[in-house]
């Protein structure tokens, strides 16, 4: 969003992107341009209102999370201390009895 002065005369541009390029795609002049303007601003604000609330609520999520994760990992290591001491070893991802000599 840019206010461009020529010749006196303030014109408004809006940025828009397209694909990797960004082009200026021109709005108006006038009490038109700047009415467009302020819905612009107010519209970018609120924008960035949401994303910090989505921010916020996975930062909450994550933090109810890791106590979780935390459990699988040792029961995960439990489940694997207990394979291995009853005689079970791994081949190819895959949890099997190992051959008695």
């Amino acid at each position: 969003m840019a206010w461009e002065k020529r010749k006196g005369r303030s014109y408004y541009y809006r940025s828009v992107r397209c694909g990797d390029e960004v082009h200026k795609v021109y709005v108006g002049s006038g009490e038109l341009a700047r009415i467009v303007h302020e819905r612009d601003v107010i519209s970018r604000a609120a924008e960035e209102h949401g994303r910090q609330e989505e921010r916020r609520e996975l930062e909450r999520l994550e933090a109810l999370c890791a106590p979780v994760l935390e459990l699988s990992e040792a029961a995960e290591i439990l489940t694997r201390a207990h394979l291995i001491a009853g005689g079970f070893r791994r081949h190819k991802g895959e949890w099997r009895r190992a051959r008695i000599a």
